[in-house]
C-alpha cells in the first residue's frame, strides 16, 4: 500500500489556507543491501524491546522527520531513532510540532555503499541543528564506529576518546568494536541478538524443557517399577521412605 501524504491547512491572515503536504516517504529505500537492513533490523527491534515497558519512549526506523510546521522541505529519515517523552504508536513521519516540539534525542545512521561523504555531513549538520542528542553512524563494511554527543556548549561534537566500549547516556547501552564487529549490549549485559537468534534460543530451550520431562518421567515410570517389585515382596515402600 502506497502511503498517503499528510496534508496540514495553514493560512496568514487575509489570504485563504493553503494546504501543506507532509509526505510519509522521500522515495528512497530503507536499505542499499541486506547488510544495511540486518543492523537497521536489529538495531531497532532491540531498542523496541529494550524500553518496550515504558510508555513515553518512541523507538522507530527510516521514519520522515519534520522539524518545522510549514516546511515540508527540511526533513531526514533516520535509519534509527529514539524518542523520550513521546508515546508510543502508529506514525506515518515524525511532525516535531505534533509531538510537543521533541525532536529525537538519539539517532543512528547505517553506512551503505550508496552513501556519500558530503551526505553524511548534510545529516549530522541536520542532527545538530535541530537537537539531536547523540548520533551514531557504523560502517559495517570498515567496521568503522562514529560518535557524535552534544557538547556543553550546545553543538553536536565527534568525541575524542575511542569508541570500542562507549557507553550511551540516553540509551546505557554499550558499543564494542573488535577486529572484526561491532557488538552491541543491552543494559542488562546482554548483547543485542536477531529474531532469528532469538527463535533458535527459544528452540533450544523447549527441547531441554523436553528433555527434562522425559528424564522425569522416565524416573517416574522407574520408581514406579521398583516400588510395584517391592511390594510382591511383601515390602511396603512407603515404609522404607519414611
Amino acid at each position: 500500500m502506497i502511503a498517503q501524504p499528510t496534508t496540514i491547512t495553514s493560512a496568514t491572515p487575509g489570504t485563504q489556507p493553503a494546504a501543506i503536504a507532509y509526505p510519509d516517504s522521500d522515495g528512497q529505500p530503507m536499505a542499499d543491501n541486506t547488510k544495511q537492513f540486518h543492523w537497521i533490523q536489529t538495531i531497532q527491534s532491540n531498542l523496541a524491546a529494550i524500553f518496550a515497558d515504558n510508555p513515553e519512549v518512541f523507538v522507530a526506523g527510516d521514519l520522515l522527520w519534520y522539524p518545522t510546521e510549514g516546511d515540508n522541505k527540511t526533513r531526514q529519515a533516520p535509519d534509527v531513532m529514539v524518542v523520550f517523552g513521546v508515546p508510543k504508536g502508529d506514525r506515518g513521519s515524525y511532525m516535531q510540532w505534533r509531538e510537543g516540539g521533541i525532536a529525537p534525542q538519539v539517532v543512528f545512521e547505517i553506512w551503505s555503499p550508496g552513501n556519500r561523504l558530503g551526505e553524511m555531513f548534510k545529516k549530522q549538520a541536520f542532527y545538530d541543528t535541530y537537537g539531536v542528542e547523540e548520533y551514531y553512524v557504523y560502517n559495517p563494511d570498515s567496521n568503522d564506529l562514529t560518535v557524535a554527543v552534544r557538547s556543553p556548549e550546545g553543538d553536536l561534537r565527534l568525541i575524542d576518546e575511542p569508541a570500542e566500549d562507549w557507553v550511551s547516556p540516553r540509551l546505557g547501552i554499550r558499543f564494542h568494536v573488535d577486529e572484526e564487529t561491532l557488538t552491541l549490549f543491552g543494559p542488562d549485559g546482554r548483547p543485542f541478538s536477531t529474531l532469528t537468534e532469538e527463535r533458535q534460543r527459544a528452540d533450544q530451550e523447549q527441547q531441554r524443557a523436553e528433555q527434562e520431562r522425559q528424564r522425569a518421567e522416565q524416573e517416574r515410570d522407574r520408581a514406579d517399577r521398583l516400588a510395584a517389585r517391592l511390594r510382591e515382596m511383601g515390602i511396603d515402600p512407603d515404609a522404607i521412605a519414611e
